[in-house]
């Protein structure tokens, strides 16, 4: 790794909210980053297995898997080598960010997040793991 950041490839984006998911993706993607994204937790977790992200955006308030509960099982199905997590949620209390350490997050952004800065962080993060 030279003086600059390491650039992500592999971004997953996850939100039951598909607009903000999609939208979200295609700045990643304008951006340089090969991206994926979900709608929920089950189609989170297939698509992991054959994409292996790099850093997730997940999406706090899904039905049937919260973020948390996301999180923790994308950990677990690189427990070597995980991915940076983001939370990009409307949650900004000091209880959520407590549940967001227990399940692994790094990373918190309130919405409506500013994607410049979103992905600042997730360099900034991923040059952490691999420095």
């Amino acid at each position: 790794m030279t003086g600059e950041m390491m650039k992500l490839t592999r971004v997953l984006v996850v939100d039951d909210n598909e607009d903000a998911a999609t939208s979200f993706g295609e700045l990643l993607n304008m951006a340089g980053y090969q991206v994926k994204t979900a709608f929920n937790g089950r189609e989170a977790l297939l698509v992991a297995e054959s994409f292996r992200p790099e850093a997730c955006v997940l999406d706090i308030n899904m039905p049937e898997m919260d973020g948390y509960q996301l999180a923790r099982q994308l950990r677990d199905q690189n427990p070597d080598h995980p991915p940076v997590f983001a939370t990009v949620t409307a949650k900004g209390d000091y209880g959520h960010l407590g549940q967001a350490v227990e399940a692994g997050f790094d990373l918190h952004f309130t919405k409506p997040a500013d994607p410049q800065e979103v992905m600042e962080q997730l360099e900034w993060c991923m040059g952490k793991q691999v420095g």
